[in-house]
């Protein structure tokens, strides 16, 4: 089975060099991952099986054959990977600092920001 993680170190391998079926030009690049694809292989078969059984924990459980609270549990392992993930990709937009600071804002003008948060 092909797995997402390195064999020596368990790191995240990444994707370097793709190549044509067809014609086997091959491009080599530092190609970006999505955050599906960063998951553990574990985590993205879940994610395939809930797909494939249209969101229903009870058919994962019957097909496996395993407990829908196993189920339920893998889920919510998968759902926290997936929250990380996305918190440790996501764009940050700035902080409440750096507007106040961008407008040069008085300090009455600062706290009415910071309140709206």
């Amino acid at each position: 089975m092909v797995t997402n993680a390195c064999p020596y170190c368990e790191g995240l391998m990444r994707p370097t060099r793709m190549t044509c079926d067809a014609c086997a030009v091959a491009v080599e690049a530092d190609f970006p991952l999505s955050r599906l694809s960063r998951l553990p292989t574990e985590h993205q078969q879940f994610v395939e099986m809930f797909v494939l059984a249209g969101g229903s924990l009870k058919t994962i459980a019957e097909q496996t054959g395993v407990s829908y609270p196993t189920v339920r549990s893998r889920l919510d392992k998968v759902i926290a990977a997936l929250r990380d993930e996305i918190g440790q990709t996501a764009k940050v937009r700035g902080t409440v600092l750096d507007a106040v600071d961008k407008d040069n804002a008085k300090p009455g003008d600062a706290a009415k920001l910071i309140k709206r948060i």
